[in-house]
């Protein structure tokens, strides 16, 4: 199970961060339209992750604080998505659906995502990743801390909810739109 150390945070910088990662030689997976359903589950999160690029339903457990955050992720890379995301919606209940335009990077063991999100706007993920349990917490969290640095992060910009909590609070009654 992999260990992460990750940051959310608002954005209006993509080109800035894209030209940044350019420059230090990041690899570019892609540009991915992806549909996150989120379903219900006593504890933690799951959800099916639906695009062309990435395909993975995915369980984890976060605490919900800006700034760099650790993360216990669990991935299956489903072989039917669609039957899957029938069972799933069936057995547990949909309880969130996200749709986004992601941008794919990667430098080593770091993930970037350049986010576009309908109804909340831009976003920039940073995902230090330990597959092996090599690496100590102290260096994904420096790994995060350089590149929020280098991409000009401050600290009022981070966020420390999933893109389903916000769309959830934006859409309840009385809320503020």
């Amino acid at each position: 199970m992999p260990f992460i150390i990750e940051i959310k945070a608002r954005t209006e910088a993509h080109a800035h961060i894209r030209a940044c990662l350019q420059a230090e030689g990041a690899d570019f997976r892609g540009t991915d339209t992806q549909r996150d359903t989120y379903f219900r589950v006593p504890q933690g999160r799951l959800k099916l992750r639906q695009g062309r690029i990435e395909k993975h339903l995915i369980y984890y457990q976060r605490p919900d604080q800006a700034g760099p955050k650790p993360s216990q992720v669990q991935l299956y890379r489903p072989a039917d998505d669609a039957a899957l995301h029938a069972l799933l919606s069936h057995s547990l209940g949909v309880w969130q659906v996200v749709e986004k335009k992601r941008e794919i990077y990667f430098i080593g063991h770091i993930k970037f995502h350049l986010d576009t999100v309908p109804g909340l706007g831009t976003f920039v993920e940073i995902e230090a990743i330990d597959e092996a349990g090599t690496l100590s917490e102290a260096r994904l969290r420096a790994d995060c801390a350089y590149y929020m640095q280098r991409f000009g992060i401050q600290e009022a910009d981070l966020i420390d909810q999933s893109y389903s909590d916000l769309l959830f609070a934006q859409n309840k009654p009385g809320a503020k739109t």
